[in-house]
C-alpha cells in the first residue's frame, strides 16, 4: 500500500476564501488517494461555508487526530470552536478573525512537532487582522520560525518551472536592500538546492539575481551586486553549487520560465513575487476575476513540512463561491511530495 502522509490544513482566515477553498480542495477525490488530510480552524465555520455554498461534504468534527476517519466526502476538522459565526462578516478584518486565524496556525504547527502530522499546509491569513489580535508576526514564515525554533529559514515560491527562493521578504524595500548580504545569499542558496532535490529537480542550475539595474552595471548603479552578491556567486560555485550571477533579474526571471534555471535567487520580496505571479496569476477581464490562481509557498529550513497557497485573502470574493482552489491543491500537493521525499532519507 503506497504511503499517504497526514497533512493538516490550516481554514486560514475564516472571514477570507480559505474555508472555502480548503472544503473544494478536499472534494477532489484524488486528494484521498494521495494523503490523509484533516482540516485545522472552527468546524462551524466550515460547515457555514458548505450550507452556503450548497457543496456535497459532510464536516466530522474531533478532538484528536487519531479520531479522523479520511473518508471522502466525510471532511475531518479539528475543531478549535473559537469563531462565533453570527459575529463573522466576510472580507471584514477583525481581531476575532484574526485570533481564530493564528490559533489554527500554532495548532498545526503543535501538532507537526509532537509528530501527529507528516506535514502541514496553510491557507490565507490577513496581517492585520493577526496583528489586531495582539500577535506581532509579519506572516506565516515567521509564525513558523517562531514556533519551531528556526534560525535559518526562507520562502521559496513553486509553480511549474518557475522556483523563486528570497532573501529577505515581510520587511521595507529600504530594509531589503540592507539584508542583500553575501552570507545570506549563500544560505538561501543552499536551501534552494535542498529545496529543488526534495521536490524532485533534476535541473540543480540556480541563478542568482542582481540586486540593482543591470546588476549594477560594474558599479554605476550601486555598489551591491559587485561587494555582497559576485562573492557569494564565487564561494557557492566554490561549494559545488552550479550557479551563475549576479543576473539581472529581468533576464534572469524571461530565462527562468523557459526552465533554463531549475531555481533562481531574489533578493527581495517583489523582485521575486511579482514574475512569479504573472506566470501562475491568470486574469479574467470579462470576468472581473482570476480564472487560476496556482503557486505554492514553501518555507525552507523548517523542522517540519510547511506549504501554502501563495495568494492573499481575496476578501473581495470570500463568500461567493467563486474561489479557486488551484492553488490549495497544488500546495497539498506539494506537501506530499516533500512528505514522501523526507520518508524516504529516514
Amino acid at each position: 500500500m503506497s504511503y499517504k502522509p497526514i497533512l493538516g490544513i490550516t481554514m486560514g482566515d475564516p472571514a477570507s476564501i480559505g474555508p472555502e477553498i480548503a472544503i473544494k480542495a478536499l472534494l477532489q477525490k484524488n486528494i484521498y488517494e494521495i494523503c490523509r488530510p484533516i482540516l485545522v480552524g472552527d468546524a462551524g465555520v466550515f460547515q457555514h461555508i458548505i450550507e452556503r455554498l450548497n457543496l456535497q461534504a459532510k464536516i466530522n468534527p474531533v478532538n484528536n487526530v487519531a479520531d479522523a476517519g479520511f473518508e471522502f466526502g466525510v471532511i475531518d476538522v479539528y475543531d478549535l470552536k473559537n469563531v462565533a459565526i453570527d459575529k463573522l462578516v466576510f472580507g471584514e478584518i477583525s481581531a476575532m478573525a484574526g485570533e481564530a486565524a493564528f490559533q489554527s496556525v500554532k495548532k498545526v504547527i503543535e501538532l507537526a512537532m509532537a509528530g501527529e502530522l507528516d506535514g502541514t499546509v496553510t491557507g490565507p491569513i490577513n496581517k492585520k487582522s493577526i496583528n489586531e489580535a495582539g500577535h506581532h508576526f509579519a506572516g506565516h514564515t515567521e509564525i513558523y520560525a517562531t514556533y519551531t525554533g528556526t534560525k535559518k529559514y526562507a520562502m521559496l515560491l513553486v509553480e511549474d518551472k518557475m522556483k523563486v527562493i528570497h532573501v529577505s521578504t515581510h520587511v521595507s524595500l529600504r530594509q531589503a536592500c540592507d539584508l542583500v548580504k553575501k552570507d545570506r545569499i549563500i544560505e538561501v542558496t543552499q536551501l534552494l538546492h535542498d529545496g529543488m532535490i526534495s521536490l524532485g529537480e533534476t535541473n540543480l542550475k540556480i541563478g542568482i539575481a542582481g540586486l540593482n539595474p543591470h546588476a549594477g552595471d560594474s558599479g554605476l548603479f550601486g555598489i551591491e551586486d559587485d561587494l555582497e552578491i559576485a562573492p557569494a556567486v564565487a564561494e557557492a560555485r566554490s561549494m559545488g553549487f552550479d550557479v551563475e550571477g549576479p543576473v539581472p533579474p529581468d533576464t534572469m526571471f524571461a530565462k527562468a520560465a523557459t526552465g533554463y534555471y531549475g531555481g533562481v535567487v531574489a533578493m527581495y520580496h517583489d523582485q521575486g513575487h511579482i514574475p512569479f505571479k504573472l506566470t501562475g496569476f491568470k486574469w479574467n477581464s470579462e470576468k472581473n476575476q482570476m480564472d487560476s490562481v496556482k503557486g505554492v509557498n514553501i518555507t525552507m529550513g523548517l523542522p517540519i513540512i510547511r506549504t501554502s497557497v501563495d495568494h492573499g485573502t481575496a476578501f473581495e470574493i470570500a463568500g461567493k463561491g467563486i474561489a479557486s482552489a488551484d492553488a490549495m491543491v497544488l500546495a497539498i500537493e506539494s506537501a506530499v511530495q516533500l512528505s514522501k521525499y523526507r520518508k524516504s532519507k529516514v
